[in-house]
């Protein structure tokens, strides 16, 4: 079934082509998504499709009577109203329900609206959906209903948005960078929720291991040309690569045919045939094949940054709190040469509190942090650059260097460097206000690697960076010889540039890990799972209740079963899990295990929920 068709757009802004005769077309069930590099008009389209923006040629047409939410990078809400205020200012039926029925709690003397509402709820399946959306919010850390939005941060402004997204059960959902301000956990929970879900996704996004786990369909917009591939993340990088060759064939192919077409022109007389003035028009052709160039570059830097010493950075006995929440607890820790960590958390356990204590940005409450007399610090924060205004972007990197030395006395110059990253000499000499927000981010690591820092660290690097910038980023990063720090949500980026993991548990614990994100994932999620379902408990105390139900006899005997019973089925989800690594295994087999699996896990969803359920009643 069709749900939309993209015919022919085009966008410019002055000059400025983004793109031009793009058509593809999007069907049910299919979660697609739209790779490009920054600045080549990825957040117009999806403008366009959510009707936000109109194409300057072209024309989207929808399916008659389809339902399309969109989830934008910078959402659009009313600071005026409550959490819960804006999740039923939507025209969605079912809620307007819920709304009615918690409406009529309150009021129980009018036993008629009462008994109206109580029946709407059964004719709408409404409990249950009530309990998901609580549980969406809950998911997203959006537990006060009573805040006002004018109260959020960036983050859970972003996250109230998807969450709106997800509750109206759009047929089509529309999607710019959704894991920009998720934690890791968030993130896995998201990639879940769409491997049940039956929506259709069209999305933008940089995060690869979500990309691989959820998209089913890739559309990659490069150098002008639409290229389509049935698969994920790692089916799209195979096919990419075979296409980049074929094209590179193809290219040596014109050329040697361009050059003896030349010789041909130049031997030609002024009076010409029919015949030659045929092949003078191929002749346009093949010079436009063989000129064809690719803009992909490798980094190869081999700086010759400044020697670190023996003593690099040592934190002693640090501590700091904000009121009554601890974020360092008596931290001791001391960075070693070489050193590659990622650091990992839920959203508010500290970890830009820690890297502002490590730069001395924020000085700790008590303790010492130790910096040696050769670290220089090459900080790239959440915060990004504030350009003056008519600023060119060479000249906010040449404000840091003209050069960086390499080895065996070369060096790179300001504008190398910005074409390794992908700005080529034109670009370099726009105006930095006409940058894509992700191009911006792109020119600040410039500003921030000029500088030729030995101690660089990184505070979610990857936000709206496109994944060809972030294959150049990993590619500078591996042949960095200095220490780096890393704080991101990007699993894939983790996996790749860090050696081990410092964990911010909350409440001042913090966990040395020794291995990358997914080896840890493999660890975590070994471990029991009840006693994160009491964590979450706990956590949502401040959740706004309907009634002052208590729980039956019978509630009482489930409750106590429930949870020795999801203790019993993840042992058996583990020992499980197990069997998979027996190499003899059968593909019938495997399917026979894969069955047996999903199973299991569905099951702990379902009694998780109806735990969490009765937990909410018990509270009341």
């Amino acid at each position: 079934m069709n749900y939309l068709t993209v015919e022919s757009i085009a966008k410019s802004y002055g000059e400025l082509t983004l793109f031009k005769d793009i058509s593809f077309s999007v069907h049910k069930d299919q979660k697609i998504a739209f790779v490009a590099k920054n600045g080549t008009g990825k957040t117009s389209i999806l403008n366009i499709l959510a009707k936000l923006d109109l194409p300057d040629a072209g024309q989207v047409v929808f399916r008659k009577d389809i339902k399309v939410s969109f989830l934008p990078q910078e959402p659009y809400l009313d600071g005026n109203l409550t959490i819960e205020d804006t999740i039923f200012s939507t025209d969605s039926e079912i809620l307007n329900v819920i709304k009615r029925y918690g409406e009529a709690i309150k009021n129980p003397e009018d036993e008629e609206a009462y008994q109206k509402a109580f029946e709407d709820m059964d004719i709408h399946n409404a409990w249950d959906f009530e309990t998901q959306y609580k549980q969406i919010l809950f998911k997203l850390k959006l537990d006060d209903l009573n805040l006002k939005v004018s109260a959020l941060s960036g983050g859970q402004k972003k996250r109230l948005s998807l969450a709106n997204a997800l509750i109206n059960k759009p047929d089509l959902l529309i999607l710019d960078e959704p894991t920009n301000h998720l934690d890791l956990e968030m993130i896995e929970w998201l990639e879940a929720f769409f491997a049940k879900e039956n929506i259709t996704l069209f999305m933008v996004t940089h995060d690869r291991y979500f990309l691989e786990r959820v998209c089913n369909e890739i559309i990659e917009l490069d150098h002008g040309e639409l290229y389509s591939y049935k698969g994920n993340y790692s089916y799209y990088l195979e096919k990419k690569e075979a296409r980049v060759e074929q094209t590179q064939v193809e290219t040596n192919k014109a050329k040697q045919l361009y050059k003896k077409e030349l010789g041909w022109m130049r031997r030609q007389p002024k009076a010409r045939t029919t015949k030659s003035k045929s092949r003078i028009d191929d002749f346009a052709d093949i010079k436009h094949r063989a000129h064809q160039r690719r803009n992909d570059h490798e980094i190869q830097l081999e700086l010759n940054m400044e020697r670190l010493g023996s003593k690099i950075i040592e934190l002693k006995k640090v501590s700091k709190s904000y009121k009554e929440k601890v974020i360092l607890d008596k931290f001791d820790y001391m960075f070693q040469k070489g050193e590659r960590a990622g650091i990992i958390g839920k959203n508010g356990t500290g970890k830009s509190t820690f890297l502002n204590i490590l730069t001395q940005t924020i000085q700790p409450d008590s303790g010492k942090v130790i910096t040696g007399e050769t670290v220089k610090m090459g900080y790239y924060t959440q915060s990004g650059i504030t350009p003056k205004p008519d600023q060119k972007v060479i000249d906010v990197v040449r404000e840091f260097g003209d050069y960086i030395p390499l080895k065996k006395g070369r060096q790179i110059s300001a504008q190398q460097l910005l074409e390794r990253f992908l700005f080529d000499r034109k670009k370099q000499y726009d105006f930095v206000e006409k940058l894509s927000g992700g191009e911006r981010k792109r020119l600040y690591l410039c500003t921030v690697l000029i500088q030729n820092p030995n101690f660089l660290i990184l505070d979610e690097p990857t936000n709206d960076l496109d994944i060809v910038t972030l294959n150049v980023l990993e590619n500078f990063l591996l042949d960095f010889p200095g220490c780096l720090i890393v704080v991101s949500h990007d699993r894939y980026f983790m996996d790749k540039i860090v050696d081990h993991l410092l964990v911010f548990r909350g409440e001042g614990i913090i966990e040395d890990f020794p291995g990358n994100y997914s080896d840890f994932r493999a660890y975590d999620d070994s471990k029991p799972i009840v006693s994160e379902i009491q964590d979450n408990k706990k956590e949502k105390s401040n959740w706004k209740k309907d009634s002052n139900a208590k729980l039956s006899y019978n509630e009482q005997k489930e409750y106590k079963n429930i949870e020795s019973k999801i203790k019993s089925l993840e042992f058996d989800k583990v020992e499980l899990e197990k069997k998979f690594l027996n190499p003899d295994l059968t593909s019938e087999e495997i399917n026979t295990l894969s069955n047996e699996l999903q199973t299991i896990i569905d099951t702990i969803e379902e009694k998780e929920m109806r735990w969490l359920e009765l937990s909410e009643k018990m509270e009341e």
